[in-house]
């Protein structure tokens, strides 16, 4: 768009943004504003820089090579009491245990997990799914075919990374060492973590959330 100056195309890429209303790709922007990706890029950093700078109630997320407008953590009891939305309940230490197996060693299978785990891991599975925080993404050709999970762009949100690439390097899910993540959506240290680490039943899953 060679009609249009800088401000302009800034304007034009934030409307297309807002009105999207979820995760846009980057070369689905480029194509609307016949732009190159470069171009486009620099435009949606200065965007999210200045929304983070400015403090303003929208914050603009990048989910990989999406893009999305969403707002500002900052605010969130607010806006929960403007549309008398209920905050929604934390996950539970297995739930995380279960959720960063499938984050470090994806795609995998329930039995991977239930075999690091020691415990029957079904029930949580199924939680994870309901939160669109994991996904099925094919079987595995083996015998009976069991189903592989992968974490989602909702797991990517949650938990403020923009790729799977930040998340940093886990040696070991099954050893001592292991590092989990808080219920803040942080992964943390064994040693930080052990104090507030819930106990594991060692028998079954443990018991559906209110």
């Amino acid at each position: 768009m060679e009609s249009m100056d800088m401000k302009e195309i800034e304007s034009a890429v934030e409307g297309i943004l807002f009105a999207a209303g979820e995760p846009i790709q980057t070369d689905r922007i480029c194509t609307a504003m016949d732009l190159d990706r470069a171009t486009v890029e620099a435009v949606l950093q200065k965007l999210m820089d200045y929304y983070a700078y400015e403090r303003r109630g929208i914050r603009l997320v990048r989910m990989e090579d999406s893009w999305q407008l969403c707002s500002s953590p900052d605010y969130a009891d607010v806006i929960r009491r403007a549309f008398e939305i209920r905050k929604p309940a934390k996950l539970s230490q297995p739930a995380l245990e279960v959720l960063t197996i499938i984050a470090y060693y994806q795609p995998t299978t329930r039995a991977y997990v239930d075999q690091i785990r020691g415990v029957d891991s079904a029930y949580t599975i199924g939680l994870l799914l309901e939160r669109r925080l994991i996904e099925e993404c094919g079987r595995l050709q083996v015998p009976g075919r069991p189903h592989l999970y992968r974490t989602t762009r909702e797991f990517l949100r949650a938990f403020h990374l923009s790729s799977l690439d930040e998340l940093p390097e886990m040696p070991d899910l099954g050893g001592e060492g292991q590092m989990r993540l808080s219920e803040d959506g942080r992964v943390v240290d064994p040693e930080d973590a052990a104090a507030a680490r819930a106990d594991v039943p060692e028998q079954a899953e443990e018991a559906p959330e209110e």
